[in-house]
């Protein structure tokens, strides 16, 4: 392949290297996709204000997400079979992360356990995002286990009590490892750099569930365990709860509405973050750039607020950022990453998406991430 200079470059080599259904997986949304294409495509509109003849010397993205050092605003979201990208996804982006500055987000459903990734990182801080299920003792356990690993902060995300529609995973019929259909078999046998990385590696389940849940030590069981598991009767009570059990920093993932917000606020979290799942729950929703300035008005004086949805490039880290997000978290845009070449693509990914960041906030007139406002964006281009 030619240079790599682009996220949209990583994401054609992904599309190549990692089989149909966990490509699939990773790069669609629910229903019409509408939401997920929001995300992107909202991120277009907003028009940046170039300035001139200011002094560029000294620039830095360096800035904190919740009190913590990042080397820019930018964390690596929580994805499910991350490991199914690419051999030990979750250790490698872990590893990634840890090299750039920026915080990594271990995702419950990662087929790299809690362990895999504290050792893979050398105990080096990193945070778990927490699924609520109706087993209150495996998700204490979780919890026990985050602390033992030296987890920063949990994010606990609250947009998936029931699972939205996805209409490329029921097709491809997805699981995690494969089932040996003949079209699955087709597909991986196109994909010798994925397979021969899989053969290497144990971990092709979920890690942090399977061997932790009595009954649950094989794919055929887990299923039916995780159908069971997801709790649909999650409400702030239990946020109340699992913030007791845990007792360092939280982070509230999902939140698209104003009321929520202010919820969220009287809560205690330390963050929450503007999300609707990457479009892959309820398609039709807004796109997160578009609902992030009503809920930094509404309560950005009283918790930090962050947002994920739709971030391709380090312009979209800065338009976040000038619309009022403290800190940014790519998903898709680190996987395709990783699919395309392990740790290295990580890295890259990161690499690319700090010097578009880096370059645009020069462009703009801006030499620190503390000075970055609404006065960066074109008037009347961007969400109110």
């Amino acid at each position: 392949m030619s240079v790599i200079t682009t996220i949209e470059d990583l994401r054609i080599l992904a599309q190549k290297r990692v089989p149909r259904m966990f490509y699939d997986y990773a790069d669609s949304g629910s229903w019409t996709e509408s939401t997920y294409r929001a995300n992107e495509s909202d991120f277009q509109k907003i028009k940046l204000r170039q300035r001139v003849a200011v002094n560029m010397e000294g620039r830095s993205t360096a800035t904190t997400m919740i009190g913590q050092n990042v080397a820019m605003p930018v964390a690596i979201a929580p994805t499910g079979l991350t490991g199914m990208q690419h051999a030990d996804g979750e250790m490698l982006a872990a590893r990634a992360a840890k090299k750039f500055g920026v915080p990594f987000t271990l995702s419950t459903m990662s087929i790299c356990s809690i362990e895999d990734v504290s050792k893979a990182t050398d105990g080096h801080p990193f945070w778990f995002q927490l699924y609520v299920m109706r087993d209150r003792d495996f998700i204490e356990r979780l919890i026990e286990r985050a602390r033992a690993a030296n987890c920063s902060a949990l994010v606990i995300t609250l947009d998936l009590q029931i699972l939205g529609q996805r209409h490329k995973d029921l097709k491809n019929g997805l699981s995690a490892p494969p089932k040996l259909t003949l079209p699955n078999i087709l597909n991986i046998a196109t994909k010798p750099r994925w397979a021969l990385g899989m053969l290497g590696t144990p971990r092709r389940q979920f890690g942090n569930i399977v061997g932790h849940v009595k009954g649950v030590e094989n794919m055929g069981s887990l299923s039916s365990w995780t159908a069971q598991q997801f709790d649909p009767r999650l409400n702030w009570g239990d946020v109340e709860w699992i913030k007791k059990r845990w007792g360092g920093k939280i982070i509230l993932k999902g939140i698209q509405d104003v009321e929520d917000a202010r919820l969220a606020v009287e809560s205690g979290a330390d963050a929450l973050i503007v999300s609707n799942h990457g479009g892959r729950q309820l398609d039709g929703a807004q796109s997160s750039i578009e609902a992030l300035p009503a809920i930094v008005d509404a309560v950005g004086k009283q918790i930090e607020v962050h947002m994920d949805g739709g971030i391709r490039s380090g312009q979209d880290v800065l338009k976040a950022r000038a619309l009022g997000a403290q800190g940014t978290y790519i998903g898709r845009a680190f996987l395709y990453g990783l699919g395309a070449m392990g740790q290295p693509g990580v890295e890259k990914a990161l690499q690319i998406i700090h010097n578009e960041l880096d370059l645009t906030m020069a462009f703009c007139g801006r030499t620190q991430m503390d000075t970055v406002d609404k006065r960066i964006l074109l008037p009347g281009t961007f969400p109110q």
